[in-house]
């Protein structure tokens, strides 16, 4: 099970990702969404890190910052 990141290293991190990635966190978020339907948090991932060479702290903010905004659009 992977720990849980504080939500400042989470905002940190989400403001790095276009600079460290070259590409904006929209598309990371479509990306996921039409990625592979893992329903497990960790799958998702290790598929970031696995198929886009991503680090893990940017990956997990990625899958947490997806799961964040998915949640805010059922409400």
């Amino acid at each position: 099970m992977s720990q849980p990141i504080s939500e400042e290293t989470h905002h940190n991190l989400i403001a790095r990702v276009p600079q460290c990635t070259g590409r904006e966190v929209s598309d990371w978020i479509r990306t996921i969404d039409e990625g592979p339907s893992f329903s497990r948090f960790d799958e998702k991932v290790r598929w970031l890190r696995g198929e886009h060479n991503l680090s893990h702290g940017h990956a997990k903010a990625l899958v947490h910052e997806y799961d964040l905004r998915r949640a805010a659009r059922r409400r």
